[in-house]
């Protein structure tokens, strides 16, 4: 909630709670924590001067893999309908390329009343036939919608680390994905496609996605797989969280994880 855009949504309020409480808890603590390397950055340029340890979410590994029920391949969105996700200008792009043999679906709950937003935007591009809103899902209908999906996509103008994508990957799924979702290990490891936070950007995104082959985008499925196995399980996340809790209280050595001024 550090980055410069979310510190920018309701400015005026969130520089009052700073004043009243919260810029005292954040300089008080023995540690910040942050998912990535740019929440560390951020919480630097915010005025912060404590220890920072760079340690992400996680997510659990399903098992089996994905299990696509029609010949019409599927890109899926999965997260809270909300203007910062970047979906309008994604829509668009969409219905600007028609990509043949593709469905979108956006699967997720309501805010600000941005959903009936979104499908006015789709009747007003004639998206009824390639795009569906399917509500939340959790457990089981999450499971189902991961493992029968072709693609994962997230357009967001702004994320601290997204479990969404974490989870899509997880199940073998390519990512279509802008850098200020700060999932750049997904980049280096050829595990998603990046576009930029822009129709145009979404436009060339969506026909490189829509353009792979099925092995190639399964290849790329299989990277994100690995990349969540060797960083991203809790295992891996719950070491490095011990080994902070036991630095602060003085009970072991700085773990590498830990960023000092």
């Amino acid at each position: 909630m550090l980055d410069p855009w979310a510190l920018r949504n309701s400015a005026w309020k969130k520089k009052l709670a700073g004043w009243l409480y919260e810029n005292r808890h954040l300089r008080g603590a023995a540690c910040l924590h942050a998912l990535n390397d740019s929440e560390a950055r951020s919480m630097r340029a915010y005025g912060l001067r404590n220890p920072i340890c760079v340690i992400p979410n996680g997510v659990a590994l399903p098992d089996g893999s994905a299990s696509p029920t029609s010949d019409e391949k599927v890109c899926v969105f999965l997260g809270r309908l909300h203007p910062k996700k970047g979906l309008p200008s994604f829509l668009r792009a969409w219905a600007r390329t028609s990509p043949k043999g593709w469905r979108l679906d956006i699967a997720g709950w309501d805010q600000l009343g941005h959903e009936r937003e979104l499908r006015e935007l789709c009747r007003s591009l004639r998206l009824d036939d390639s795009a569906r809103f399917l509500g939340p899902k959790f457990g089981a209908e999450k499971d189902e919608l991961l493992r029968s999906a072709s693609a994962f996509v997230l357009p967001s103008l702004s994320e601290g680390l997204p479990v969404a994508v974490l989870e899509a990957w997880s199940y073998r799924l390519p990512v279509l994905m802008t850098p200020q979702c700060n999932v750049p290990e997904g980049f280096d490891a050829g595990a998603a496609i990046s576009m930029e936070a822009s129709e145009e950007g979404a436009e060339d995104g969506i026909r490189r996605l829509t353009g792979m082959s099925e092995v190639d985008l399964q290849e790329m499925g299989a990277r994100g797989r690995r990349l969540v196995e060797q960083r991203f399980t809790w295992s891996r996340i719950a070491d490095e969280m011990v080994q902070v809790y036991a630095w602060v209280l003085g009970r072991g050595p700085r773990p590498e994880c830990v960023q000092v001024v």
